[in-house]
């Protein structure tokens, strides 16, 4: 097949190599505003330059792979479904929830598959997390823990136009909370602060955020995310049940050091980048888009599906600011 592939910076180019390197993928067409971004990609893996989105629709793609920036996701998301090609579309839907609200109007019920990408979804032991849960091995849940503690902030010009450290950063843990634990968020209550960034603090958001979250089942979930982690790139989840514990990301490359005289674990080189984290998660992620342009599947991620993370990032938001519990419901009546 043949994937189009627009915005090629550096999730576009990664997305690039991983597309080259699928036995489904017989050759991509690439466009950016950039054109030595462009021209470098498609150097490095034989692909058709496209000077203009339109330009690489018309090329006879078999589906498109939006990497561009967050403003043009509902533009390049509607422009693919009008001309009736499948769309993965990196997270989120769009900078709004009112703009993401409109996309989902418009490609509901279309027939032209969209996938959002939460590639936490991908993730062998998220998957195998959920799989123990749907299984009833943890019992009844009562705590969730996520975790996402990045090495080092991200630069002035991506926190101004990121929406904050909710709808940016934590609501990779609100996906992939829901798809674990099949349930819904009833409450947040959301505290957060600054530890030393300036440029994020001088854009109004934190850098540093922790989260209750009530579960429609009373499960009690805890979402921290901070924009300082020395020792690396942190991941992690634990579910604890009445029967079972379970963890996700204790392997030998958590950014976590033992304090207990005699302790080994963990004794690799700390994750550092999200791309080492889950290069096998997005590589499995593209190949299920592949497995739909083909139509052999349903989308893994819909718009709604990301949506509703959406809400999640939302309430706590509007309660960090405000001290206070909120429900998803109340911001989706703002």
């Amino acid at each position: 097949m043949r994937i189009g592939i627009l915005g090629l910076g550096r999730i576009g180019a990664f997305h690039a190599e991983t597309l080259a390197g699928l036995d489904a993928v017989e050759s991509l067409v690439v466009a950016d505003p950039f054109a030595d971004a462009a021209r470098a990609v498609a150097e490095r893996f034989g692909a058709q330059v496209a000077d203009s989105p339109q330009a690489l629709l018309a090329a006879g793609v078999d589906g498109i792979v939006v990497a561009a920036a967050t403003d043009a996701h509902p533009g390049l998301i509607l422009a693919g479904v009008e001309a009736g090609v499948p769309v993965f579309c990196e997270k989120p839907v769009a900078r709004t929830m009112r703009e993401g609200l409109e996309v989902l109007k418009a490609v509901r019920g279309g027939g032209v598959p969209v996938q959002i990408g939460y590639n936490r979804r991908f993730d062998a032991g998220f998957a195998a997390a959920r799989a123990a849960v749907r299984a009833g091995e943890l019992g009844t849940l009562h705590t969730v823990r996520c975790t996402t503690l990045d090495p080092a902030p991200p630069p002035a010009a991506y926190v101004a136009a990121s929406g904050g450290i909710f709808r940016d950063c934590s609501v990779h843990d609100f996906d992939v909370l829901r798809w674990v634990t099949g349930r819904e968020v009833a409450e947040v209550y959301a505290v957060g602060g600054n530890r030393g960034a300036v440029h994020i603090e001088a854009a109004g958001d934190a850098d540093t955020t922790a989260a209750v979250l009530t579960l429609d089942d009373g499960t009690l979930a805890v979402v921290s995310n901070s924009r300082h982690n020395g020792r690396g790139y942190d991941v992690r989840m634990e579910l604890h049940g009445f029967r079972d514990s379970l963890a996700v990301g204790l392997d030998d490359k958590l950014p976590l050091r033992s304090a207990e005289p005699g302790a080994t674990f963990p004794s690799g080189a700390p994750h550092d980048f999200f791309m080492d984290r889950f290069a096998d998660a997005y590589r499995a992620e593209l190949a299920a888009f592949t497995e739909i342009v083909a139509g052999a599947r349903p989308s893994p991620c819909t718009v709604e599906d990301a949506l509703e993370a959406g809400w999640i990032a939302e309430a706590c938001t509007l309660s960090l600011h405000e001290h206070r519990p909120v429900t998803p419901a109340e911001v989706r009546r703002a």
